[in-house]
């Protein structure tokens, strides 16, 4: 939105979470059963949304116990295409995953797991020449927590900006006092209040090979943001990236953030909008909206989010709003 007789510049036009059209229901009712988690392009040669989601069940029920993809001609009507469980990636939980189209015209998925190996999340690749041929065992590693330096990298999103992919990755630093193994034994170090959740930025020319440029956004000393600032998405503005993040103020939120918003010129520099409170709340239960991708198509930008219902449950929803 960009109106120079108010000197507004390339803000961002928001949405009323509750005027969201529900696209899936979570697999059960209560506090623990999620649908969400989205990531969502839209290809223009097949006319089609494609939107990816994960599902997930209380921890001692199993967690995030599968994955799926959906395809749509509008973007709201969503019909499933491809669906994965964690089996298929050797895994105790899987997780938000960036999907994107490569300039060569394949498809790629970057997903977070939990590695069964050594309890830690990683992000993997697999690669197709449409969604629904997504094959788990040609899965191939492309970032590692031990190969940044930090103790969990998870919650990928994938951009190609002038023919070089941007990666931002959620990931959990090592704690002042070092790591040990009570970091990994639960399978889930950001919920172990001994680190937080920050977002990173890898670069590679190939999507393939990574390099770590570190992080880019740390969550604040206090604030309802001081335990997490998870980037979520990207919607460019020009000339300002306009990033959403998950935030929360302490562990206890660490499965109930809430929506922020930061803005950069370089994916390098972030400069928070939301400083006192988060942008983006559900009215229900935990408050929790969080998870958030947008894409503009035609003058529109087309938000996919993760809602807290009243019963404690989320459930995936959409909201489509004029980008002017």
């Amino acid at each position: 939105m960009t109106d120079e007789s108010k000197r507004w510049l390339s803000i961002i036009p928001l949405f009323n979470p509750e005027d969201g059209i529900k696209i899936y229901d979570p697999p059960g009712n209560g506090s623990g059963y999620w649908i969400g988690a989205p990531s969502v392009i839209y290809d223009n040669e097949k006319g089609k949304f494609y939107l990816y989601y994960r599902r997930r069940k209380p921890r001692e029920l199993g967690r995030g116990y599968e994955c799926g993809i959906s395809e749509s001609t509008d973007g709201i009507n969503f019909k499933e295409i491809w669906t994965a469980s964690k089996d298929k990636f050797g895994s105790i939980s899987v997780e938000r995953a960036g999907l994107v189209k490569t300039q060569d015209g394949k498809y790629r998925l970057y997903i977070g797991y939990v590695a069964p190996e050594d309890n830690k999340w990683k992000i993997d690749m697999i690669e197709a020449d449409s969604p629904e041929n997504f094959n788990p065992d040609t899965k191939r590693l492309v970032l590692a927590p031990e190969n940044c330096g930090v103790e969990g990298v998870k919650d990928p999103y994938i951009m190609i900006i002038g023919g070089l992919y941007y990666m931002l990755v959620s990931y959990a630093p090592t704690p002042s006092i070092g790591s040990d193994n009570s970091l990994h034994a639960t399978a889930d170090v950001f919920n172990t209040g001994k680190t937080s959740s920050n977002t990173g930025l890898a670069i590679s020319g190939d999507g393939i090979n990574w390099q770590w440029l570190g992080d880019v956004m740390s969550p604040p000393k206090s604030g309802w943001n001081a335990y997490a600032t998870r980037a979520t998405c990207v919607v460019y503005m020009p000339p300002v990236f306009c990033v959403f993040y998950d935030g929360g103020a302490d562990v206890n939120e660490n499965y109930e953030e809430k929506t922020g918003l930061a803005v950069t010129f370089d994916l390098k520099n972030y400069h928070h909008v939301s400083v006192q409170s988060p942008i983006l709340v559900s009215p229900y239960s935990s408050g929790s909206l969080r998870y958030m991708d947008a894409i503009k198509l035609d003058g529109k930008i087309y938000y996919y989010y993760e809602y807290a219902r009243l019963d404690g449950a989320h459930e995936l929803r959409m909201n489509k709003v004029s980008e002017r």
